[in-house]
């Protein structure tokens, strides 16, 4: 198996982060810092970049006042020949958010981009640049594909904690070079406050930075959006941004714990009960906090395809928007399911015209892992699986109708990815130990979370047979991250031969368990 060196693009680097670190915020100690006016916009949270294909990449910022959004690309952290591009004004109706989206690229390459940030009344005054790159995707095979993923940041009261050094996890991500990040979702707590202290076992303490969004539950749009801008006073978090590209989806936590549409609260710490016009505010502070083109469009789409060179199409699941209420899930007929029939049957299209080698399905819940919900009683059920180890009802019914179009239709290098249940796992599926057996073999792999509680291992649903061949969880709920049990995981195709590695990592980047898959096997 041939892999690309990991010195390389770092090198490429240092120039251009060594710029945007000094304009990194200052973090004190159970304090948020103030972003005080000066006589220039300020892009002071940082930059990101999303979408990125064979020869585009949308490009994020924030300016700390009304702004005129310029973007100029290179070959080079030199910046030497750049070519200008002009983005929007931000302004309040965005929280002075935006994107721009660069064309146009070359393929496979590494592009190094800068963010100014100028004075709409008069573009000669100019913030000072925050700098970034990715690597747009190669148009052959030969150079390989390698990212990671995780999910859950700033989960169960575990914020951002300076003594132990912020977001710890995303400098070991970024020691392995990955062409992207997918997050799998909770990528903030929107339904978890944040206090200053929490006590730790052995009479130690955990100290977090708060600021005042994090002070209750968001409800208002203005809470959202400031559970979005916390994570981002992480310096880890903004350098890790800067240079490696994102795919992201979103999950419960983006809005309130185990929501589904329609849902009114009995939660007596939310004034609004509606969950829908919580999910409407939260869906639009998602959509301008992170660079994902879908969202900007009329339909204002989570789940969509993102094509990696001939190597590798990730299909982004939204197991939230369309669902059905969860309940015992026992129903032997459930058309609308956990995707909804329109997004089951996009899914569906989309699989059967894919001529990637690897199809990555990435889905913000897990399958064969049983998920209660006890938030308005029980039994009911959060994920696909409730427990059941029989014929499929429920939702698995439309997991079962998904696995059968991907088996009678030769659809070959399917692997889910997931997070969500914080721990780790690895598990096969096999109809030969299944009671569904209409399917052909394939993987499931867990990791998460990022910087959140740690949970004990979630059982397993024998309906499509899963083995789980690997799993790290804590022997109790809500570990803290200071007592480890963080994780992420890695995905690295080979150029050469085809083969998929999956690696388990920890919060270190400590290899905890490696699965290589060879491609066009069916029953690996």
């Amino acid at each position: 198996m041939s892999l690309r060196p990991l010195p390389g693009r770092r090198s490429v680097l240092r120039g251009s982060l060594a710029a945007s670190a000094a304009l990194t915020l200052p973090v004190a100690a159970g304090a948020a810092p103030a972003l005080a006016l000066s006589g220039r916009p300020r892009a002071g949270w940082g930059v990101q970049a999303g979408d990125v294909t064979t020869d585009s990449g949308l490009v994020w910022v924030r300016s700390d006042r009304p702004a005129r959004m310029i973007v100029e690309t290179a070959a080079t952290p030199s910046f030497r020949d750049p070519r200008r591009r002009l983005g929007p004004l931000l302004g309040a109706d965005s929280d002075f958010t935006g994107t721009t989206r660069l064309h146009g690229l070359p393929a496979g390459e590494q592009i190094h981009y800068r963010v100014l940030l100028a004075d709409p009344d008069d573009p000669r005054r100019t913030g000072e640049p925050v700098t970034g790159t990715f690597r747009t995707a190669s148009a052959t095979r030969r150079d390989g594909v390698r990212f990671v993923w995780s999910g859950d940041l700033a989960g169960q009261g575990w914020g951002i904690n300076p003594e132990l050094g912020g977001y710890r996890i995303y400098r070991a991500m970024a020691a392995l070079d990955p062409d992207f990040f997918l997050c799998s979702g909770d990528n903030i707590y929107a339904d978890g406050p944040l206090a200053g202290s929490a006590p730790l076992p052995g009479g130690r303490t955990w100290r977090n930075v708060t600021t005042e969004e994090k002070a209750k539950v968001a409800e208002t749009l203005a809470e959202f959006r400031g559970n979005f801008r916390y994570n981002l006073l992480d310096d880890n978090l903004r350098r890790f941004n800067a240079q490696v590209p994102s795919i992201v989806q979103w999950d419960d936590h983006e809005v309130t714990n185990n929501w589904y549409p329609g849902e009114i609260l009995g939660d007596a710490r939310y004034t609004e009960k509606d969950v829908d016009v919580l999910a409407a505010r939260a869906r639009r502070a998602f959509s301008e906090y992170f660079p994902i083109s879908t969202l900007r469009r009329p339909s204002g789409r989570v789940h969509r395809v993102q094509r990696h060179g001939p190597l590798l199409d990730v299909f982004v699941l939204d197991m939230r928007t369309y669902r059905d209420a969860n309940s015992p899930d026992a129903q032997t007929a459930d058309a609308q399911g956990i995707l909804g029939r329109e997004q089951l049957e996009w899914l569906k299209r989309e699989l059967a015209r894919s001529r990637a080698v690897w199809k990555v399905i990435a889905a913000d819940m897990p399958l064969g892992l049983v998920v209660p919900d006890t938030t308005d009683g029980g039994p009911h059920f959060e994920a696909v699986a409730q427990g059941d180890p029989g014929a499929p009802l429920g939702r698995e019914l439309q997991i079962a109708e998904l696995l059968r179009f991907v088996k009678h239709r030769r659809i070959t290098g399917t692997v889910w990815l997931t997070a969500d249940v914080h721990h780790t796992s690895a598990q096969h599926y096999d109809p030969s130990r299944a009671a569904f057996k209409d399917f052909a073999p394939f993987w499931e792999f867990v990791s998460g979370p990022l910087n959140a509680g740690a949970f004990p291992a979630s059982a397993l649903d024998g309906t499509f047979g899963p083995d789980r061949v690997f799993v790290k969880a804590p022997a109790t709920a809500n570990v803290s991250p200071a007592d480890g049990y963080q994780f992420f995981g890695e995905v690295d195709i080979d150029g050469d031969s085809g083969e998929l590695t999956v690696r388990l990592r920890e919060q270190d980047g400590t290899v905890l368990f490696t699965k290589v898959l060879q491609p066009g096997r069916v029953g690996q």
